[in-house]
Order: structure tokens, then sequence, then C-alpha cells
């Protein structure tokens, strides 16, 4: 077993967990990783207060072991708050934007807050406000992020916040990755697009299975379903998808799109119901490469954890 100082505060088996990806990391999915013994995050997205109350409930209801709800923090409304607090989750995520505002709020209700954030600056930020844990998002990660890569970036964030356990996402889909995260610092993992690709994930099948059929030189970091979409991110951030034909026809022509969203956006809504994902996006990583099935979230919580800890004893064969 693998044991950090973070595993051990936040009493987890596993130094993993569950990225809180919007309209995929329902209360089953969260419930299933923290019930293996990582860490299960809903994913609070956009703050759909209606989309929460099935599933926090559901984590409620499910989950044996502490879990958590995750939000983007820009856009964040004060009711979908709210109801996350009303459900006792024992970790608040915040990612994308200055969480002071909402971190007294979060703490008070006796919730642990946890920032992700994507640059060194961020992560002094995330400190300032109280954040118990700082995730470090790498570029390689599928949906949004920022620009710098997760080898870097990771090493960086925990020698600026030395007193704070750290957390590193962005391209790790594997044991492999968890040790080498753990060799450059960090204290655990957080992964998104590996539980995408497994049962308990809301995402559609014909998603899960592109995952699982992809590489990662076929994904690309793209503004365009966000115009589509009509999400004004801030500057700076992008997603990460797999490549279809809708970026290929607008990648690059981001002017012209947004002045055609009045059409192509209900043409995109369209085909996102229908399950057409070369117009609709599927949020993915570099990491997809190792990604070949489509299990329990239950087996991948134990087999990269697994497979984690054999690369960490074997590593002291490379010592003479």
């Amino acid at each position: 077993m693998i044991t950090t100082p973070f595993t051990r505060s936040f009493d987890l088996q596993h130094p993993v967990v569950l990225g809180p990806m919007g309209g995929v990391a329902g209360g089953r999915l969260a419930a299933a990783v923290s019930n293996a013994g990582g860490l299960g995050l809903v994913g609070g997205g956009y703050g759909d207060v209606e989309w929460l109350k099935t599933e926090l409930a559901l984590a409620k209801e499910l989950a044996r072991r502490p879990w958590g709800v995750g939000f983007i923090t820009w856009n964040i409304s004060e009711a979908a708050l709210e109801l996350a607090l009303e459900a006792r989750p024992s970790v608040m995520m915040l990612s994308f934007g200055d969480p002071r505002k909402y971190a007294a709020t979060i703490k008070a209700a006796g919730c642990r807050l946890v920032c992700q954030v994507q640059d060194v600056a961020g992560a002094r930020l995330a400190q300032e406000a109280g954040a118990e844990v700082i995730v470090a998002q790498g570029t390689e990660g599928g949906g949004h992020g920022g620009a710098r890569a997760t080898m870097a970036l990771l090493p960086a964030v925990v020698d600026a916040v030395p007193s704070t356990p750290v957390l590193a996402a962005g391209g790790i889909a594997d044991g492999r990755g968890v040790a080498a995260a753990l060799m450059l610092g960090a204290q655990g993992v957080l992964m998104g697009t590996r539980f995408y690709a497994t049962r308990e994930a809301l995402g559609h099948d014909q998603a899960k299975q592109r995952i699982v059929q992809g590489q990662g030189d076929a994904t690309q970091r793209t503004r365009v379903f966000d115009i589509v979409r009509g999400y004004d991110w801030p500057a700076g951030y992008t997603g990460r998808a797999l490549q279809n034909p809708f970026i290929e026809r607008w990648h690059g022509r981001e002017e012209e799109l947004a002045g055609n969203v009045a059409t192509e956006g209900p043409a995109f809504w369209a085909a996102a119901a229908d399950a057409d994902y070369d117009v609709a996006m599927v949020w993915a990583s570099e990491a997809i490469d190792l990604i070949d099935s489509i299990p329990s979230a239950a087996e991948v919580v134990e087999q990269i954890s697994a497979q984690a800890e054999l690369r960490l004893r074997s590593a002291a064969g490379l010592l003479e």
C-alpha cells in the first residue's frame, strides 16, 4: 500500500482522486471511487442545480467513505454552492479562478478545500485562500486546462508551496504515471479521462469507445466547443478533446464561429443529444494511448495503485 501525508489526512487507502468531470463524474462514479479507497468527486461543472440534486443525493446514498464535489470557480453560483454544502461532502474542489471568494464559506461548513491550479502563481493564490490540498494540472489533461506541462509544473508547484500537499493531474492514466508523480514530489494524483472510460461514468458508451480506440496525438486544445456552447471562458484556458470534423472545420476560425452561433449552436446541441461525436466533443487526455478497456472504477483504482507500488518497489533495483 502507498501512503502519503495526503492519504493519511484524508483517510484514503490509495493516492487516487477522481477528477470532477462535469456531466461525467456523477454520484455513482464518485461513490465507487471513494468506496474503492480513493477520493471520488462529483463534477459540479457549470452548476446545473437539478443535475446536482440527483447526483449529490446518489453520492450521499452510495458512498461509505469520504467523497466530495468540484466546481468551475469562475462560474459557480450561490445556489449551487449552497446545495452542494447541504449534501455534507467531505471535500470541495475549486478549479479555474480565484478561490478566495468562496473559501471561507466552504471551510465554515466543515468542508475541506482543494484547489486545482495551472501555474505557480495560482498555487500561491490557492495557498493564500487556505487550500488544504493543491492540484497541479498539466496541459496534457483532457477538458479545460492551461499551457504548462505536468512534468515541469508539478515540482515547481511543490517547491512553491512546501507546506501544502500537492497532487498531480494531466496525462496520468496508469500506475507508471502515479509513480512518476510521487517521485516528483506529489502526494497523490487526480485522474479524469481514465475514469471517463469506466462503467459507472455518465458519459455515453460511444464516447467511452472513442477514448478506448483513440490516440493521444489525435487530441487537441481548442476554444471552439466553448464558443459554440456559449461559455465565455477566461483567457488562457482551452479544452483538450478528441479531434473531429467540427474541430477541423472551425479551429482557427473562432471569430467566424462566434458570429454563427445562432445556427451552429442548435445544431451542436442536437448532435450532443444524439451522441454524434463528429460534431459534439469528447474531452480526452493525451494519455488515452494507455486506456484500452472500460472496467469498473474500483478496478481502475486497485490496478493503478498496484502498478504504482510495483514500479516504486522495482526502482530500488536501479541503484548499485
